[in-house]
């Protein structure tokens, strides 16, 4: 366990080393809450402006933040060798016990985006123990067909390789109608990312196997998320198809799949839910704190509340939830609270 938390890590693993960054310090027994980026991204492009929200970071006082950097995305990254085989996805996945065995946690609370939203389910598939829950945002649980393949093979040789990622993050008409914010991602996806380095990371993401997921019931020894699951999707995002059919693979008593207006207050609910925040603050109600499992509406199912005292003490306790009608928290903003 290192003497000093917060700051910068490079962290040895079976596959290379791995950058990590570290907020905080472990609250008791708590999990860490372990975010993977998106490809094109890394942990400071993707979180930044979600981590700095006021009520996320009243969210993450309670808790230590471990930002996950994909080998070589890291701002200031060094080129890869030429010949570097850059780890697959399970790899990637297989590299973040090292990171939770360094730092000593028991286990986490993952955020992932994109491509980071399937390291980290790979890895609570093949690691079960080690997560507590997942936020998984944009996910697309399928593999390539040959057809997608080839279009991606066209694309690359068509287009330069940071349009051919935006084209991933945004939708068609978010290209098109959103240029200043495209533009601005253009420049950062140019600029802050080693490009050698990103191609290796895309190619590794477009040669992505099925997860190969199955809801519990549907098929002998079905294999699925057995942690308390958030899955998010952004309006017209390209993964929301992949997204929906995510959600039609997991144990609908564990899973919450919803379009928030604000993804600061769903992930609230949802710690809540798992008993790591005995109640919040809605600033709406003049009553200061109230219990937050009165107020939380999302859009298929929410939480439960479990505010026992080993809860709230940190102990690692057993989330539940109850379906629910939908009641709208309005539109997420695709690249403000989904991809940041």
């Amino acid at each position: 366990m290192p003497e000093c938390w917060d700051g910068e890590h490079d962290i040895e693993t079976p596959y290379g080393l791995l950058h990590v960054v570290i907020r905080g310090s472990p609250k008791g027994n708590r999990p860490a809450i372990l975010t993977y980026h998106d490809v094109g991204l890394n942990h400071k492009l993707c979180f930044n402006t979600f981590f700095n929200f006021e009520d996320m970071q009243e969210i993450t006082k309670h808790f230590v933040v471990c930002h996950v950097d994909a080998p070589g995305q890291q701002v200031g990254a060094s080129q890869f060798p030429q010949g570097y085989q850059f780890p697959s996805m399970e790899q990637l996945a297989a590299m973040l016990p090292s990171v939770v065995q360094h730092f000593g946690f028991k286990y986490v609370i993952g955020i992932g985006v994109g491509a980071g939203a399937y390291v980290l389910a790979k890895f609570a598939l093949i690691f079960p123990d080690l997560v507590e829950g997942l936020v998984l945002m944009n996910i697309d649980p399928n593999g390539k067909g040959w057809i997608d393949w080839a279009a991606t093979k066209l694309s690359g040789l068509t287009s330069t390789l940071p349009d051919t990622v935006l084209s991933h993050l945004f939708s068609q008409e978010e290209l098109v109608s959103n240029t200043e914010l495209v533009q601005s991602y253009r420049q950062q996806i140019s600029n802050v990312v080693n490009q050698a380095n990103l191609q290796l990371f895309w190619n590794m993401y477009n040669s992505r196997r099925d997860l190969d997921i199955s809801r519990p019931g549907t098929v002998p020894n079905a294999k699925t998320l057995r942690c308390p699951v958030m899955l998010v999707v952004g309006d017209n995002a390209p993964a929301e198809d992949g997204v929906v059919e995510c959600n039609s693979k997991l144990d609908p008593t564990t899973t919450t799949f919803l379009k928030p207006g604000k993804l600061t207050e769903a992930f609230k609910y949802f710690l809540q839910g798992m008993g790591y925040i005995a109640y919040l603050k809605d600033r709406r109600l003049s009553g200061g704190a109230v219990p937050s499992a009165s107020m939380t509406r999302l859009a298929r199912s929410r939480t439960a509340s479990l505010t026992s005292a080993n809860s709230v003490d940190g102990s690692r306790p057993q989330a539940c939830t109850h379906s629910e009608s939908s009641e709208g928290l309005g539109q997420v903003n695709h690249t403000m609270e989904v991809s940041c």
